[in-house]
């Protein structure tokens, strides 16, 4: 199995249809990866891209409708279609952030949807995945944030699932230790991402309010990093992985020009 470099090799993308996850998984493409599983929800946009990138880099690209909060569903993909989950790297990239009030105002179903996708999602696919990928001797990455070292107000929820993150990705290092198995956290700070409309509800104005007068990352600047990560030598383990924009120095720090 072809993993060093990444020509040839099965990649799992979860959270595919837009921003880092999607970045990443063209980025996986043009990386000549054999095959390339992209996941998200909404149907429509994930098969245009999974086309799209198919023609582009004369990659096998397969879409996956799939809600991974939904354990059932994930249950049933992995009894109805194994493929899937037989991969080299497994990219635990869905998640999201809802709202910004405090814990006293917050929002029950906010909190529900952070947690049921970012770390009960997360679980739940890599439950599936690991068996295959300790056979494989494969890769996990998982996608954190700074937000997962860091808390700021309105954010306490949101911190806390990428606080888990962290602690899993941990977790399952160690429980995969001398199976060949790697393990990395990447945990970025400002990316220009669908993430912020995504945090106000579809308030546009508010979101891009968020980075305005400032440099943020691209989600290609994060996968690349992703990619990087795991095209390097079996016995090299990036553990963790922190970024930054030039721009920016703390969760609260940011410059604006």
């Amino acid at each position: 199995m072809p993993k060093h470099p990444l020509k040839g090799s099965r990649v799992l993308v979860t959270g595919a249809t837009a921003g880092i996850g999607a970045a990443t998984a063209e980025a996986f493409c043009a990386a000549g990866a054999g095959h390339v599983f992209v996941v998200g929800r909404r149907e429509p946009r994930l098969r245009d891209l999974a086309a799209r990138w198919a023609d582009a880099h004369a990659a096998h690209v397969t879409p996956v409708v799939l809600d991974v909060g939904d354990r059932q569903a994930v249950e049933r993909l992995a009894e109805q279609h194994p493929e899937v989950f037989d991969v080299d790297v497994l990219v635990n990239n869905a998640g999201l952030a809802r709202g910004t009030e405090p814990v006293q105002g917050a929002d029950l179903d906010d909190w529900d949807e952070m947690v049921r996708t970012n770390v009960n999602g997360l679980l739940y696919v890599t439950r599936a995945a690991l068996p295959r990928l300790v056979r494989r001797r494969g890769h996990v990455v998982n996608l954190g944030s700074v937000a997962g070292r860091w808390v700021y107000p309105g954010g306490a929820v949101y911190c806390a699932t990428k606080h888990a993150v962290r602690a899993l990705s941990e977790g399952i290092r160690l429980d995969v230790q001398g199976t060949g198995v790697r393990v990395t956290n990447i945990e970025p700070g400002l990316v220009e991402t669908e993430f912020s409309e995504v945090r106000f509800h579809g308030d546009t104005a508010r979101a891009d309010a968020v980075y305005a007068d400032t440099t943020p990352l691209t989600a290609e600047d994060v996968a690349e990093a992703i990619v990087w990560s795991c095209a390097g030598p079996g016995h090299v383990n990036v553990q963790e992985m922190v970024l930054y924009p030039t721009d920016q120095a703390s969760v609260r720090d940011v410059v604006r020009r």
